[in-house]
């Protein structure tokens, strides 16, 4: 007897009458048992959205032959993913090591469904948190006059690694318009989020100064818009005038930790579409 195999799929098409039935209508012929369901429709785009998870014992072969014809049908595109596959991650840090800590502690107690065959860097400071939970780490020196050799170097690693994701766990560096299109849908960065912003250096101490009530974070994808990619996910948490600038910044990095990883996981398991330049979100 086959094994049974748990899948993913993710439609996007212009909406219609009748798509729901003819998509699960599909997974049905492939002798799929549907366990679950999201659908959406927006009506800014006028593009229907759906993904859905089912158990079959049938090949994808098998699968896809029923699945092609009704995706050309209606005029869409479909993507077929094992839901238990591990996705094959690539993270870019700089110093700061408090989200890079947490997505490898929570990658190996197996709270993110990801697995991370390397490590880049433009310092050399988190090579030894790399190196306690046994992943490969390579500092790259990144200036102006190396960045386009190590952008070479992280498409490579991207292409032969085998990467689906490209995460930026406060890497203090901008990727250029090249690699942002390269990656386009695949590099998620995290930034803080302050009521009112703020940017520049030590922008705890400004918002310490302002006397801000929220800090918070927010995970986008990464385009050649610097921070004003598509957002998969924020997170806030209210602060008040007692706190001390170390306070501050205590809170908002477990606002960063958790955010990115929360996005990384919704990403991970197949369940972020992009609508333009919004994020459905099927959690």
């Amino acid at each position: 007897m086959p094994d049974t195999q748990h899948w993913v799929l993710t439609l996007t098409c212009p909406d219609r009458p009748g798509i729901v039935h003819a998509i699960t209508g599909a997974i049905v012929r492939g002798a799929g048992n549907i366990t679950e369901l999201k659908q959406f429709t927006s009506l800014d785009t006028g593009r229907f959205f759906t993904r859905i998870q089912f158990e079959t014992e049938a090949s994808e072969q098998r699968l896809r032959a029923a699945l092609d014809p009704v995706a050309a049908d209606v005029g869409g595109r479909y993507r077929l993913y094992e839901a238990e596959r591990r996705m094959r991650t690539l993270v870019l840090v700089s110093k700061a090591g408090h989200c890079l800590n947490d997505i490898l502690f929570r990658q190996r107690a197996g709270l993110l469904p990801i697995e991370i065959p390397l490590i880049m860097s433009n310092h050399p400071d988190l090579s030894d948190l790399a190196g306690f939970y046994g992943v490969p780490f390579e500092r790259h020196e990144v200036t102006a006059e190396t960045k386009q050799r190590f952008e070479a170097a992280l498409l490579d690693h991207v292409r032969d690694l085998g990467i689906e994701l490209v995460v930026l766990a406060r890497y203090m560096q901008i990727l250029s318009p090249g690699a942002c299109e390269a990656l386009t849908g695949r590099v998620i960065n995290i930034h803080h989020s302050f009521l009112p912003g703020f940017k520049g250096a030590n922008p705890y101490r400004q918002a310490h100064r302002r006397g801000v009530k929220i800090v918070g974070a927010t995970a986008h994808f990464v385009t050649a818009d610097l921070d004003e990619g598509p957002i998969i996910e924020q997170n806030v948490v209210r602060v008040n005038h007692e706190m001390t600038v170390r306070q501050l910044v205590d809170a908002g990095q477990r606002q960063e930790s958790a955010t990115l990883s929360g996005a990384m996981q919704l990403f991970a398991e197949h369940r972020v579409l992009l609508d333009g330049a919004r994020t459905i979100i099927f959690d």
